[in-house]
């Protein structure tokens, strides 16, 4: 075995190194510049450790904090580790358990000796992370035998360590990282030191409960969250971020708006208010345009079926305890309670609208002529989703999806992938928004062969290139292993406002659940063929899209969504009855409008309907009324317009005309 080493790096220069000479050597003689930049290695595209040494010929690419990627990944994950040591040295007796990074920051939850953590906690703990960071502990890695490392954690008490250790296969390679006489087993990678971090780039923001291993059967834990940055400016954005946040949450605007409500009695369901369903409404309507004119067939489907539909797609096997599910005989003891009988049969709630689509599609002879079918539901879904998941619009039990199922001929999938990429487009941009393309490939645990996989993979790709969206400026992706067990997905993931993303919108081409339904169509030779089955969303669900709109647009939405888009305010009793005249007029128009003659001062009545979030108030006294005009004030502008009283309603007729019905 040679001595020396080949090592290829990113200029395309080839470096002769000695075995066991690390990232960090390589680093130091290319400058002292690099060498302190430096934070990891991609030593074959794999991220690894300034300090592992390396033991054969490589590509080698430094990491350095221009890598935000890769460099917030490292930091954060160091960062829960020192949080990991700071807890420990405060609070002696303390177990820990998992400690990984997240989207914004980290987390790390832990088994408290006497007493759960709370948020007055958090300060001692940063002042403590702060002193590691200053000691600036080298972060090492080591290698242990399993049974050996098994018994140190069980001689330090840390039972969830060792638990978690004797679960690992034998044979895997059980690493830990050092800080000084702390360690904690992780596979890594690190930063070289702990002083590589910058104190003034985290804040730990909140103590919650948690169960080991997320079992509620399980003891129960104290997590505390952190977000950890590079540098001190990127915390102070991310602050600033999460109080606009704050500010645009849809809970709070929706209580503020009378949009709706949720309560326990429904636990996972939504109440709308007039004011929140005519949001719904003009959502549906604006939905129904675009699908009627895409060629789209609406269609309505049983709430409930049979199990053995449900088994049949495979989805009482892969999903049956996300779904309510009800049998038909429940005999009631009064000193047992309910019993299920044994003969009873089973049914559930759907959790989704495709296999009621596919027995549509199966009713009657189809011919190839017929194809592409493109059904579309406005269906409403529940799923079980666990308790401690929801949350407020953005998760629920009760769902109304913008379903559609395209069943199509194999030679019509990519097209038909293309058009869908070109509405999608046209809808998001009408909202406002911007969006990354994403495609989640195979995950390991699915139905149908590696054949069906390659093909269904390789022509979602081709749709998205034919649309123009497989590049940099769609934000275009590959995920690999989280597609569908059925099928792979194109993912539409929006921007909103404040930079915040949402997956939305989805494209999965299916030939699964043809197959296990047996759905077919004569093709032109005369033959039996499976179509192939496109499933796909726009908005995702109702409920959540609206969710994302109140958050997007701070409450103030677009003329033609706001539930009520004017309101007509006086400013004497003596202008009620002009006030009366111009709502009439602009109900005439289409607009929705209400009055305000209450006896209150008009800036009373200014600050109430801003802090409500109506578009336009149109003001009215007596000159008004003499002169048939109006004052309007229009959210989030400095002072008013005066106009006549026609010009104020073409205006607002026009700009309340929907985007997609706008000349």
């Amino acid at each position: 075995m040679s001595e020396m080493l080949k090592i290829a790096l990113p200029d395309g220069s080839v470096r002769e190194v000695a075995r066991g000479t690390t990232p960090a050597d390589i680093a130091a003689a290319i400058g002292p510049g690099l060498a302190k930049a430096a934070l990891a290695a991609r030593v074959d595209g794999e991220l690894r450790d300034l300090g592992r040494p390396l033991e054969a010929d490589a590509t080698l690419a430094l990491v350095t904090a221009r890598d935000e990627a890769d460099a917030l990944e490292l930091a954060r994950h160091d960062y829960a580790h020192v949080l990991a040591e700071a807890v420990q040295n405060l609070f002696p007796g303390t177990q820990i358990t998992f400690g990984p990074s997240t989207d914004d920051g980290f987390y790390y939850d832990f088994a408290p000796k006497d007493r759960p953590f709370t948020d007055e906690d958090l300060p001692a703990i940063e002042g403590e992370m702060r002193a590691i960071i200053a000691r600036n502990e080298p972060l090492v890695r080591e290698v242990w035998d399993r049974d050996d490392l098994i018994a140190k954690w069980q001689a330090e008490g840390e039972a969830f360590k060792a638990e978690w250790a004797a679960e690992l296969p034998q044979g895997e390679e059980l690493t830990v990282y050092r800080a000084g006489t702390w360690m904690d087993m992780c596979r890594g990678p690190h930063l070289p030191s702990t002083g590589k971090l910058d104190p003034a780039a985290f804040k730990l923001m909140r103590v919650s409960g948690a169960y080991w291993r997320g079992d509620q059967n399980n003891p129960q834990l104290s997590r505390i969250y952190g977000t950890g940055w590079l540098n001190k400016k990127q915390l102070a954005e991310h602050l600033t971020r999460l109080e606009e946040a704050a500010k645009r949450d849809h809970r709070r605007l929706g209580q503020d708006m009378d949009l709706f409500h949720l309560q326990q009695e429904a636990h996972g369901s939504v109440f709308w208010h007039p004011h929140g369903f005519t949001i719904w409404r003009q959502l549906e309507s604006y939905m129904r345009r675009a699908i009627d004119a895409a060629g789209y067939r609406e269609v309505k489907t049983p709430q409930v079926m049979d199990a053995r539909q449900w088994e049949a797609s495979g989805h009482w096997g892969k999903y049956r305890e996300n779904m309510f599910v009800i049998p038909d005989e429940v005999p009631n003891t009064e000193d047992e309670g309910p019993v299920i009988s044994g003969d009873a049969d089973w049914m559930a709630l759907k959790p989704m609208n495709c296999p009621a689509h596919v027995l549509i599609f199966r009713q009657g002879i189809k011919s190839y002529r017929d194809l592409p079918l493109r059904l579309y539901e406005h269906g409403c879904c529940h799923r079980n989703e666990p308790h401690g998941a929801l949350h407020g619009l953005m998760r629920v039990r009760q769902f109304t999806q913008d379903d559609a199922h395209i069943f199509c001929r194999e030679d019509q999938i990519v097209e038909e992938a293309r058009a869908f990429c070109a509405l999608a487009d046209r809808i998001y941009k009408d909202f406002g928004f911007s969006y990354a393309v994403k495609l989640a490939l195979r995950p390991e645990k699915r139905f149908g062969s590696e054949a069906d996989w390659d093909k269904a993979e390789a022509e979602l790709r081709e749709a998205v290139a034919r649309a123009g969206m497989a590049n940099a400026e769609y934000g275009w992706e590959e995920l690999p292993g989280e597609g569908a067990f059925y099928a792979p997905k194109l993912e539409w993931h929006l921007t909103d406002a404040i930079g915040r993303t949402w997956q939305v919108g989805t494209l999965q081409s299916d030939r699964v659940l043809p197959e296990r339904l047996d759905a077919s169509y004569v093709g032109e030779d005369g033959g039996k063929h499976r179509p192939v089955m496109l499933h796909r969303a726009i908005f995702g669900s109702y409920e959540r899209f609206i969710g994302i709109l109140i958050e997007h647009y701070a409450g103030r939405f677009p003329l033609w969504l706001a539930p009520v888009q004017a309101v007509v305010a006086t400013i004497v009793s003596d202008a009620d009855g002009y006030a009366g005249e111009v709502a009439a007029a602009l109900t005439a128009a289409g607009l929705r409008v209400e009055t305000d003659i209450r006896n209150e001062k008009i800036n009373y009545k200014v600050r109430e309907h801003s802090l409500a979030k109506v578009p336009q108030l149109l003001v009215v006294g007596r000159r008004e009324a003499e002169e048939r005009t109006v004052a309007i004030r229009t959210l989030g502008e400095e002072g008013q317009r005066v106009m006549s009283l026609d010009e104020a309603v073409a205006m607002l007729r026009a700009e309340a005309v929907p985007p997609d019905l706008r000349p």
